[in-house]
C-alpha cells in the first residue's frame, strides 16, 4: 500500500555525496510520504535548488572531507538553514557542523558497518527513541568538540572504541530547524532509524521558536540538562581537549602496532630467524642510496610522493587507491622518493602495499627510492621492510627514547638504509643531529594536537648542520606553501593527501613545484615506429632491409622451418649487418635530475639509438645452451623467444630479449625480463591477423607496456591495422614486425621488403 503524501513533504531536496546509501535514505523518505527529488552534489547548482522551493532539504553521506568532496551541500545548507527543514546525514552532519564554524577530524577510529549503542536528548530527531538504541555507523571523521559551535549542541553521543571518553553523533542548531546525525538511521541495522527519518519530516519551518522539535520540553528537565556554561550533561561527556583527543590517538596506534606486530612474530614463517633466513639468502631486492636518490630532481626541490589511503587527522582519502599504480604515476611525474603507509588500521596501508610498489618499480631507469612510513620501534619492522623493497624507513624520534633510537637507526643503517629521521621541534631536531642523521624531515603537523603550522620547518631546520638532507612533511598543498623552503635549508617537501585527491597528479606536481622540469614525462611527438623484416635468408634480402630503413632484422634459428636460416649463411649475414652503419640519433642516457623512465620505454630507447640495424634470432621452444651457443657464434643483438620458453629465462641470456605472446597469454607486461614483447598470434609467421579488440584487451590495463605487433602485416594493411586501435593503444605500439607479408611465392620478395618498410616508416 502506498504510503499518503506528506504535504509539508511535497518538494524535498536530496542532495548525493555520491553515496550508495542515499539510495536507502530515499526509500525511507518515499516509504513515509514525502515526495523526493534527488540531484548529485556537482550537478545541481545552488540557484537551481533556491528556483525549485523545496519543502526540506536532506544532505546525504559520503566519502572524503566535507571541506573538499560535499560540492553543493555546504551552501545549500548555509542558504535554507532558518528557512526550511535541514537534516544532514554522516557527511551531512560534518557539513553542517564546518558551517556553522566547527572542525571536522579524525573519529579517532575507523568504522565500516559496526553499531554503537546511542545516547541522545530525547528531542527532534530522537523523540519517541529509546536509549542506548543501536546505530550503525560507517566514517572516521566527526566533528572536534572543542571546536563545537555556539550555535549547534549536542543531540546525540555514543562511546568512543572501549574508552570512557564519547564522539558526537547528533548536532542540533540551538535556534534553526537544522539537525545532524554522524550514524545511518537508513542502515537496516539501525533500530528506529525509519522512526527518526519521520519524526524530521513532522517538522516544519525554519526555526525552533516557530516549531518547536517534537519532544521538546523544559531544558533542564531532559536527560542532558543545562550546565551553567549553556553546555548539556550529553554535551560534556564528549568534551575532553584536543590535545588528550590526539594524544590518546597515538597512543592507541602505537599501542595497537606493538601487539600486532608481536603477534605476527610468532607465526611460523614470518618470525624475527625467518626473515633473518631469507635475507641471508639474499632474498632482499636491489636498493638504492636514499640520500643520493633524494638529491637527484626534475625539480628545485625534491618530491616525496606518498601513498595513503586514510590518516587519523583526516579520514578515509581514497580506499579504492592500487598503490603499485599510482607509485608508477609518482615516478613519471618526476618524484625522488615514493612514500608508502603500511599501517593497517588508521592509515589502511599494508607491508604488501610496500613490496607491490617496488615490484611496480622493477627496471625503471632512475627509479624513486621506497620508503615505509610506520611506526617503527623493533628491528623486527626494519628487516621486514628491506625484505619487501624498501630503501628507507621512517623513525620518529617524539616515540622512541635516545638509545632505541640510535639502536634503530644502527641497524638501519647495517642493512644498507639510511633511515629518515622524524623531528618537531628544536629539542628533537637536536637528536638527530647528535645521531648524525643524514637525512631529517621535520613534520610540520604536531603529534600531539595534530595542528598544522607550514612554518615549522623553516625554524626547525635552522637547527640542522650542512651535511644533513632537510625535508618537510605534512600539510603541503599548494605552490604557495612551498614557496617559503626554496629559500632555506630546504631540499625536499613530502605530499600526501594532496596528491592523493589530485585528478591529475602529474599535472598537480608541475604546478605545484614549477621550475624546469623538462625531463618529466609529457605529451610528446610520437617516436617513429621501429621496423623488423623477420625470415631473412639472405645476404641480398639483409642488404635490401638495411638500406631500405629496417631497424631489426631476424633470422629464423627454429629446426625445420621452411624459414630457417642455414648456420653458414647466418654468419655472413650476421656479418653483414654488423658492418653496416646508419646515422641514428644518439639516445640521451638518464642525467642527474631525470625522472624516471618506464622500463619498456627505456628498452625501446636502446633500440632506437643503434647506429646501426640490430640483429635478431629467433628461436622457439631450443635449450637454453642451444640458445646462448648460437647467440655467442652468431653474434646476436637480440634474442628471440618464440615458443613456451619461461620468462625467466630472459635474465639468463646474455642479449636483450623479444618474447612472444599471444594476446590472452599472461606476463605480457612484466618487467625486468623481456626487453620488449611481441604480440602475435600462435606459432608466428602465418600471415593470421590479430583481431584489434584482442590487442586492445591484451595493451588496455598497463598505461606502460610497448609492445612490437605481429600476424598478417603488409605494407597495404599496416596502416588500416595501427588505425583500427584506439590512439591510446596504437601509441604503446612501438614496433612492427614482418614475415609472410614481404614474401611472394615462399621466397622474400626485395620490393615487399622496401614498401613495407616505406609504409610502416610513414605512420610516424
Amino acid at each position: 500500500m502506498d504510503p499518503s503524501p506528506l504535504s509539508q513533504a511535497s518538494k524535498l531536496v536530496l542532495i548525493d555525496n555520491y553515496d550508495s546509501f542515499t539510495w536507502n535514505v530515499y526509500q525511507y523518505l518515499v516509504m513515509e510520504g514525502a515526495n523526493v527529488t534527488v540531484y548529485r552534489n556537482d550537478k545541481v547548482t545552488l540557484d537551481e535548488i533556491i528556483d525549485l522551493h523545496p519543502t526540506q532539504l536532506v544532505i546525504s553521506p559520503g566519502p572524503g572531507h566535507p571541506d573538499y568532496d560535499a560540492g553543493v551541500s555546504r551552501d545549500a545548507i548555509k542558504h535554507f538553514a532558518g528557512k526550511i527543514p535541514v537534516l544532514g546525514v554522516c557527511m551531512g552532519a560534518q557539513c553542517i557542523f564546518a558551517v556553522f564554524g566547527g572542525q571536522v577530524n579524525s573519529a579517532g577510529e575507523i568504522l565500516h558497518g559496526k553499531t554503537s549503542p546511542l545516547q541522545h536528548d530525547s528531542k527532534g530527531l530522537f523523540a519517541g527513541i529509546p536509549q542506548d538504541v543501536p546505530v550503525t555507523r560507517y566514517h572516521s571523521l566527526a566533528g572536534a568538540h572543542p571546536t563545537l559551535p555556539q550555535c549547534l549542541k549536542v543531540s546525540a553521543s555514543s562511546k568512543r572504541g572501549k574508552g570512557e571518553s564519547t564522539i558526537i553523533m547528533g548536532v542540533r542548531h540551538r535556534t534553526y530547524v537544522v539537525e545532524g546525525v554522524q550514524f545511518h538511521p537508513e542502515s537496516i541495522l539501525t533500530v528506529e532509524g525509519k522512526t527518526m527519518l519521520k519524526n524530521f519530516l513532522k517538522m516544519k519551518g525554519g526555526t525552533w521558536e516557530e516549531h518547536p522539535p517534537p519532544g521538546q520540553g523544559s531544558e533542564r528537565s531532559s536527560q542532558g540538562a543545562g550546565l551553567s556554561n549553556g553546555t548539556t550533561q550529553d554535551e560534556a561527556a564528549v568534551v575532553g581537549s584536543k590535545s588528550a583527543k590526539a594524544g590518546s590517538i597515538l597512543e592507541q596506534i602505537y599501542e595497537h602496532r606493538k601487539a600486532a606486530v608481536a603477534s605476527q612474530m610468532q607465526i611460523p614463517s614470518q618470525r624475527l630467524s625467518d626473515l633473518q633466513a631469507s635475507y641471508e639468502l639474499n632474498l632482499a631486492p636491489p636498493l638504492i642510496p636514499f640520500p643520493s636518490r633524494l638529491r637527484d630532481s626534475p625539480y628545485s626541490l625534491s618530491l616525496m610522493a606518498e601513498i595513503k589511503r586514510a590518516s587519523p587527522s583526516k579520514g578515509v582519502i581514497s580506499l579504492t587507491c592500487c598503490a603499485p599504480a599510482q607509485a608508477r604515476t609518482y615516478a613519471l611525474a618526476g618524484a625522488s622518493v615514493i612514500s608508502v603507509l603500511t599501517e593497517p588500521e588508521w592509515f589502511k596501508g599494508s607491508i604488501e602495499d610496500l613490496r607491490a610498489v617496488r615490484q611496480a618499480l622493477e627496471g625503471f631507469e632512475n627509479r624513486p627510492a621506497v620508503l615505509r612510513k610506520e611506526f617503527i620501534f623493533d628491528e623486527y619492522q626494519i628487516l621486514e621492510a628491506r625484505l619487501a623493497g624498501a630503501d628507507t624507513v621512517l623513525l620518529i624520534v617524539k616515540m622512541l627514547d635516545e638509545d632505541l633510537l640510535r639502536r634503530l637507526y644502527r641497524y638501519s643503517v647495517s642493512l644498507g638504509m639510511e633511515p629518515l629521521v622524524e623531528v618537531n621541534n628544536e629539542a628533537e631536531m637536536s637528536v638527530a643531529v647528535g645521531l648524525g642523521a643524514k637525512v631529517i624531515g621535520v613534520n610540520n603537523r604536531n603529534l600531539t594536537s595534530f595542528d598544522v603550522d607550514l612554518g615549522t620547518t623553516s625554524r626547525v631546520a635552522e637547527m640542522a648542520t650542512d651535511a644533513a638532507f632537510i625535508c618537510a612533511l605534512s600539510g603541503i598543498a599548494s605552490s604557495k606553501d612551498v614557496e617559503a623552503y626554496r629559500s632555506n635549508k630546504v631540499g625536499a617537501v613530502l605530499v600526501g593527501e594532496a596528491l592523493m585527491r589530485a585528478a591529475d597528479p602529474a599535472r598537480f606536481v608541475r604546478d605545484l613545484l614549477g621550475g624546469d622540469a623538462s625531463s618529466v614525462a609529457s605529451e610528446a611527438p610520437r617516436e617513429p615506429l621501429l621496423v623488423k623484416v623477420c625470415g631473412i635468408r639472405t645476404v641480398d634480402a639483409a642488404k635490401v632491409a638495411i638500406e631500405a630503413g629496417a631497424d631489426l632484422l631476424g633470422m629464423i634459428l627454429v629446426k625445420g622451418r621452411s624459414r630457417t636460416v642455414e648456420q653458414d649463411v647466418a654468419i655472413d649475414i650476421s656479418r653483414t649487418v654488423h658492418q653496416s652503419h646508419k646515422e641514428r640519433p644518439v639516445r640521451q642516457h638518464a642525467s642527474p635530475g631525470a625522472a624516471s623512465l618506464d622500463y619498456f620505454d627505456h628498452q625501446a630507447s636502446l633500440v632506437r639509438s643503434s647506429r646501426r640495424p640490430l640483429l635478431v634470432g629467433v628461436f622457439q621452444d631450443s635449450p637454453l645452451s642451444h640458445i646462448i651457443d648460437q647467440q655467442r657464434e652468431l653474434d646476436l643483438d637480440i634474442v628471440q623467444l618464440h615458443g613456451s620458453e619461461p620468462v625467466e629465462w630472459a635474465s639468463l641470456i646474455p642479449v636483450p630479449v623479444i618474447r612472444s605472446f599471444t594476446p590472452s597469454r599472461p606476463g605480457l607486461g612484466r618487467r625486468g625480463y623481456h626487453a620488449l614483447p611481441l604480440l602475435d598470434a600462435a606459432g608466428g609467421g602465418l600471415g593470421v591477423q590479430l583481431d584489434p579488440s584482442a590487442i586492445e584487451g591484451a595493451l588496455q590495463h598497463d598505461a606502460g607496456v610497448r609492445a612490437f605487433l605481429a600476424g598478417g602485416l603488409t605494407a597495404e594493411n599496416v596502416k588500416g591495422v595501427l588505425n583500427s586501435l584506439s590512439p591510446t593503444i596504437a601509441g604503446r605500439v612501438v614496433g612492427v614486425d614482418v614475415s609472410s607479408g614481404v614474401e611472394h611465392d615462399g621466397a622474400q620478395s626485395h620490393d615487399k621488403i622496401r614498401a613495407f618498410v616505406a609504409a610502416a616508416k610513414a605512420l610516424s
